[in-house]
């Protein structure tokens, strides 16, 4: 039985990990983290979630949690995550990383720290986002300048950071198919009189309303053509389920940093 702890049990990810966890034969909830002062603190995991007393008790005591679990899987806030690193290389504990809007600096600080413990970090833990991303790159190295792309992505109103993880992601990966980096040529929203579209350009559009789980496109607009490549994401499952196979995969890894690529065998070679 594996042991899993979560951090940012609180949250929306945080319930559907709690859920998947409590559903899976081979799974422990060995712990659950929020946030220091949440209305959450104390309850029974279980209750969270319509299920029958787990004895983990939602607290915020991280070296607890670490001595209880074989993985950690953290689903909570940049600051939160910066916090994380230290401990689990202290404890040589495994992390599955499914936070976004982190900056360079904290990108910087979980390289370091892949090469001390096993690491799995993603933008997205879904297996049809995964599959998009490689979609999403063949897509753009088989097609010329011709072809304007524009990445779309809506999610619910309470989401922080724009463009999402994902669509950054999905930017990457069309701008490694053109052979070109997404920091010279992405364009982030229009407005005003912005003038003519520049060739080889990657634009962004983001969404923010109502529940919206999750859902990315990408448009690859040409002469008289297009192509559309979407994803929907219609519960949170999807996500909790590719962060568990993260977890059962990154289990007795060497130390480094890893994707999602790796975890599901879509990586070259694997």
């Amino acid at each position: 039985m594996l042991k899993i702890g979560i951090v940012g049990a609180g949250g929306r990810m945080g319930h559907a990990l709690i859920e998947t966890v409590l559903a899976a034969p081979d799974l422990v909830l060995a712990g659950a983290l929020v946030r220091k002062g949440s209305a959450q603190a104390g309850r029974d995991a279980g209750e969270l979630v319509g299920a029958a007393a787990t004895g983990v008790v939602l607290g915020s005591d991280l070296h607890a949690v670490l001595a209880a679990a074989d993985v950690l899987v953290d689903f909570s806030t940049p600051e939160t995550t910066a916090t994380l690193l230290d401990a689990c290389v202290e404890t040589q504990t495994p992390l599955v990383i499914g936070v976004t809007g982190m900056d360079a600096a904290l990108n910087r600080r979980i390289v370091t720290a892949g090469a001390r413990i096993a690491i799995v970090r993603a933008a997205n833990m879904s297996l049809g986002v995964n599959l998009l991303l490689q979609l999403a790159q063949q897509v753009a190295a088989t097609l010329d300048d011709g072809f304007d792309i524009e990445i779309s992505e809506a999610h619910h109103r309470h989401k922080k950071d724009a463009p999402s993880g994902t669509a950054l992601a999905l930017g990457e990966a069309v701008a490694a198919g053109r052979g070109v980096t997404l920091d010279t040529h992405a364009v982030y929203g229009r407005a005003g009189k912005h003038g003519e579209r520049a060739a080889g350009s990657i634009g962004f559009n983001s969404v923010r309303a109502g529940e919206i789980v999750g859902d990315h496109s990408v448009l690859f607009a040409g002469p008289g053509e297009r192509i559309e490549l979407t994803h929907r994401a219609e519960s949170r499952a999807a996500f909790a389920r590719g962060a568990l196979a993260a977890a059962r995969w990154l289990h007795g890894r060497p130390a480094g940093l890893y994707g999602m690529a790796e975890v599901l065998g879509l990586a070259a070679g694997k």
